[in-house]
């Protein structure tokens, strides 16, 4: 095999390794934001508060921003151990800006290391995109009870049953 196909394959293997790293890590992360917000058996219904509803959200925003947070540093840690930078500001810089799929383009891996940057672009706008889902899944649910917060609480006001 060519020392070419060796890097490829290389490149390959190390992408699919921290692939399945983020996804499991965004996976579990979402599986307890999940529970964190099920806790208590205070679940998503119609009595329950506009703070807490509130909090919940903001509990699922900051999880959503924890886990990528986790993610960025896993890719400038592997980044720091290839040797492709050389302070962990300048990769924990480079992997946020590739993981945001923003590519400045003002550092760059070596040619030897480039596909794994391309990949981890790719694996972050997945990433990010389940994160929206997630977290549209979460407001649209609590939207939904939102009628409740614009209907003044009048007990003698004949309801669409009545």
């Amino acid at each position: 095999m060519s020392p070419e196909m060796v890097q490829l394959v290389a490149n390959l293997a190390l992408a699919t390794g921290m692939v399945a790293a983020t996804v499991l890590v965004h996976f579990w992360g979402l599986l307890f934001l999940t529970y964190l917000m099920r806790s208590g058996g205070k679940r998503l219904r119609l009595h329950t508060s506009r703070n807490h509803q509130a909090a919940l959200i903001l509990l699922v925003v900051f999880g959503l921003f924890g886990l990528h947070t986790i993610e960025i540093w896993l890719y400038a840690s592997l980044y720091l151990v290839l040797g492709e930078m050389r302070t962990l500001e300048e990769a924990l810089y480079f992997s946020t800006v590739t993981f945001a799929s923003l590519g400045f383009g003002d550092i760059v891996l070596s040619p030897r290391w480039r596909l794994l940057s391309a990949i981890e672009a790719a694996n972050g706008v997945i990433l990010f995109a389940w994160s929206t889902t997630f977290l549209l899944g979460v407001t649209t649910r609590l939207r939904l009870l939102e009628h409740q917060w614009l209907e003044p609480e009048d007990k003698d006001r004949p309801g669409p049953g009545n």
